[in-house]
C-alpha cells in the first residue's frame, strides 16, 4: 500500500487492523491527530497518569481508557486500540520481549491504555510555514534520544530520562519553529533544547537510540522536542512486570483534526 494513498485517519487504522500496513506513521493522514500509547496494568496506572501529569512536556495525555476496554471513545470511532496500530512493543521486567502487529493475544482485563500526544501533529504546522521536516525528507523515522533532562518520577516510576526527537534547521528557522510549536502545548509544545547536543547528554547526533539519523546540513542547529517516547524510557527504570508502548514512530492516528489542538 503506498501511504499516499491513505489521506484519513480511519483508512490508516484499517490498513493496520488487516495487517496491510506496519510501518511508521510520519506523514500518513495529513491534518489527522497522531499518539503515542502506553498500556499498564491497573495497579501501575494510577503511578502512570500522576507521571504524566508532572511532566506533561513529554508526556501529554489525550485520552485514557477504563480499565479492559479496548475501545477508543474520544480521539476515534470504531477504533480499536488492540489492532489500530502498525507495531506494538511488548515489555517484561522492563525489557522489550517482542515486537507485535497486534495484542489481541495480550489483551487483559486490567489493562488500562492511555493515548499520548505526538510531535508528528505539528509537523504539518511546521511545513504549511514552509519549515522543512528533515525524516520526511529523507523518508526515515524521525530521529529520538534518552537526554540528560530528567522527569519527575511518580509511585512506582523514579525520575527517567526524557526522550527528546530532534529536528535540524537553521537559527533563524527554529525560532520560527519554536514559535509554531508553542502554540500546540497538547503535542508537545515548543523545543526544550536548541543547539549542543552534549549540553543534554546526547554524544553523538548520528546515532539515535529510536528511530533513523538524518542530514544536518552545515549551518543548521539540532533542534530537540520533548517525546512521547518517554514512557519506554520510563519503564526501562520502573521495571513492571508487564507493559504495552507503540514500537517507536508508529502511531495510533485519531479522527480529530491537529488544528484542534493548536492554541
Amino acid at each position: 500500500m503506498k501511504i499516499n494513498s491513505m489521506k484519513s485517519a480511519s483508512e490508516v487504522r484499517t490498513a493496520c487492523r488487516t495487517g496491510r500496513w506496519d510501518g511508521p506513521t510520519c506523514g500518513l493522514a495529513p491534518g489527522f491527530v497522531q499518539a503515542n500509547l502506553a498500556v499498564f496494568p491497573k495497579d501501575w496506572a494510577y503511578d502512570f497518569l500522576l507521571f504524566a501529569q508532572r511532566n506533561p512536556r513529554p508526556v501529554p495525555v489525550l485520552e485514557v481508557g477504563e480499565t479492559g476496554d479496548f475501545l477508543v471513545k474520544e480521539l476515534a470511532e470504531d477504533a480499536d486500540i488492540r489492532t489500530d496500530l502498525p507495531k506494538y512493543i511488548v515489555w517484561e521486567n522492563g525489557k522489550p520481549v517482542c515486537e507485535v502487529p497486534d495484542i489481541v493475544d495480550f489483551w487483559r482485563e486490567d489493562l488500562v491504555w492511555f493515548l499520548i500526544g505526538c510531535s508528528f501533529s505539528f509537523e504539518e504546522e511546521l511545513m504549511n510555514a514552509g519549515l522543512p521536516v528533515r525524516h520526511i525528507e529523507e523518508k526515515v523515522n524521525v530521529p529520538m534520544y534518552r537526554s540528560s533532562l530528567i522527569c519527575r518520577g511518580a509511585g512506582k516510576i523514579p525520575d527517567t530520562p526524557m526522550v527528546v526527537s530532534m529536528r535540524p534547521y537553521t537559527p533563524e528557522d527554529a525560532e520560527r519553529a519554536s514559535e509554531i510549536t508553542g502554540r500546540m502545548p497538547s503535542v508537545h509544545g515548543a523545543p526544550v533544547h536548541k543547539g549542543s547536543p552534549d549540553a543534554i547528554g546526547i554524544k553523538d547526533i548520528q546515532k539515535p537510540d529510536f528511530g533513523d539519523a538524518v542530514t544536518v546540513y552545515p549551518g543548521e542547529i539540532p533542534v530537540f522536542w520533548a517525546c512521547g517516547v518517554t514512557p519506554q524510557s520510563a519503564v526501562m527504570e520502573a521495571k513492571p512486570p508487564f507493559m504495552i508502548s507503540h514500537a517507536p514512530g508508529h502511531m495510533f492516528i485519531g479522527d480529530k483534526r491537529n488544528e484542534e489542538y493548536r492554541i
